[in-house]
């Protein structure tokens, strides 16, 4: 049993990792404040394994999408470490209906993940507006980004 659990965390980081360095070869999606680093991407779940999928209670479907964010803080020596904060936020495509987002915090060893699921929209742009606070005492940033989507068919 303890194996099971330990190999799906295993699949589940390998994955968000994957995502994140596509993400970061296809264009850097992160916004930078001060010694922070909010990083975040958007896939269809169908891109997830079934085992990555069910281990985490998300829907894999080619009509479903996953948010994931990640915040990290630059440390005096170069290296980051995670952060944990609280990440609000919708989604809005052509017709300028929002559909909220309901997002779930995952810790994976030193890694800290955001993540919610959303209705994909078929090429049709996708507007994200996140709320993302990793500090108490300050009022929360907020980030957005349009991607496009193909629903496979």
């Amino acid at each position: 049993m303890v194996y099971r659990v330990l190999r799906r965390t295993t699949l589940f980081t390998t994955m968000l990792c994957s995502l994140l360095l596509a993400a970061h070869a296809a264009a850097e999606q992160l916004t930078r404040i001060g010694d922070y680093e909010i990083h975040y991407s958007a896939v269809a779940t169908s891109f997830l394994t079934p085992e990555v999928a069910q281990a985490h209670g998300i829907q894999r479907s080619a009509g479903r999408g996953l948010v994931n964010v990640s915040v990290r803080e630059r440390q005096e020596d170069g290296s980051t470490r995670a952060v944990n904060a609280s990440v609000q936020g919708h989604v809005t495509g052509l017709t300028d209906v929002q559909e909220s987002l309901s997002f779930r915090t995952v810790h994976d060893g030193d890694a800290t993940y955001h993540l919610a699921t959303f209705a994909l929209r078929h090429d049709e742009p996708t507007r994200f507006n996140l709320d993302v606070r990793y500090d108490r005492n300050a009022s929360p940033e907020r980030v957005s980004f349009i991607q496009r989507f193909y629903i496979e068919r």
